[in-house]
């Protein structure tokens, strides 16, 4: 089995269903509300779970009910949480406007999250027993940075989603293994609006990257290959809210278990699909079982396609 340990974020996402998005100073009425945990650490963590790795997460939650939820969400869906602190005051919250079409805008507020910023002993002794390590950037960069580092000290592969984008430190893209950037995360990072050659700029600086392209699929490039292009499985979306976790953490799954990297893309691919037809983000996170299913058997996926 695949083991992964995820440094990252913990939040309860409070997800609001409108028709369309309101426009700046404007107010709509919204369909539906829920709380939903989430976060970009955590949704990585239980879509890993579900594909079938063993997984543990290092993170904060708050001293509040969200806190308790979260962690608990997270046990529940057999991510060791051992290493998950609980800060005082309040946990993460994402505040996500979901529209009919499956389109959504966050906001994040960092809450506990923002406490971690070094890694234990405790933490760096669990890295060292994993596979993989997931990061992403809703945790201070600077334990992000350490949390790369080590892995990269001790052998471990580090996969970052560079999100929310922002600029990377030198030392923290010499320390990454692959990049998993979307598009406009891609163009963020290199000013070029192209993926292709986004990614090949991006190779300057990582090994890997794949670039993910929402419907259309995603983009694999490595130095000395051609990239490779694997297209999406037609869908009807419902919310595409933790649409590109869901493939990241199917995707370091596929990878660990040694499929080449266009099966493990279209596999992590098939996962994300299954999520955008269910709502929210960790609650709609595929099992290992229904992966399989769909990546065998496609018509199950595309047969309610647009």
């Amino acid at each position: 089995m695949t083991s992964i340990v995820v440094l990252g974020s913990t939040n309860m996402d409070l997800v609001t269903y409108v028709p369309r998005a309101p426009a700046l100073g404007e107010t709509v009425t919204g369909r539906s509300f829920r709380t939903i945990p989430g976060g970009k650490g955590a949704n990585q963590a239980v879509a890993a779970a579900r594909a079938g790795a063993e997984v543990a997460m290092i993170g904060a939650v708050g001293a509040d009910d969200f806190g308790a939820r979260l962690r608990s969400t997270l046990e529940h869906c057999a991510v060791d949480t051992d290493l998950l602190r609980t800060a005082e005051g309040s946990s993460g919250t994402a505040h996500v406007v979901v529209d009919d079409e499956g389109g959504n805008a966050i906001v994040v507020v960092p809450g506990a999250n923002g406490t971690v910023t070094s890694l234990t002993h405790g933490d760096e002794a669990l890295i060292a027993t994993a596979d993989a390590l997931l990061l992403q950037l809703e945790l201070p960069l600077s334990v992000v940075v350490e949390g790369a580092v080590t892995a990269r000290r001790l052998g471990v592969r580090t996969v970052l989603t560079p999100a929310p984008a922002q600029p990377l430190p030198p030392e923290l893209l010499a320390a990454t293994d692959l990049l998993v950037p979307n598009e406009h995360e891609a163009a963020a990072l290199t000013g070029l609006t192209d993926p292709r050659a986004a990614a090949q700029a991006l190779l300057r600086d990582v090994p890997e990257v794949v670039v993910t392209l929402g419907a259309a699929g995603s983009l694999y490039a490595a130095r000395g290959a051609e990239p490779v292009a694997v297209p999406a499985p037609r869908v009807r979306a419902v919310d595409t809210t933790g649409a590109g976790d869901t493939f990241v953490g199917a995707l370091a799954v596929a990878l660990g278990e040694g499929r080449p990297a266009p099966e493990a893309l279209a596999w992590a691919q098939t996962a994300a699909a299954l999520s955008v037809q269910r709502e929210g983000a960790s609650t709609s996170m595929p099992y290992r079982v229904e992966i399989e299913a769909a990546f065998l058997s496609p018509h199950i996926l595309e047969a309610d396609a647009v």
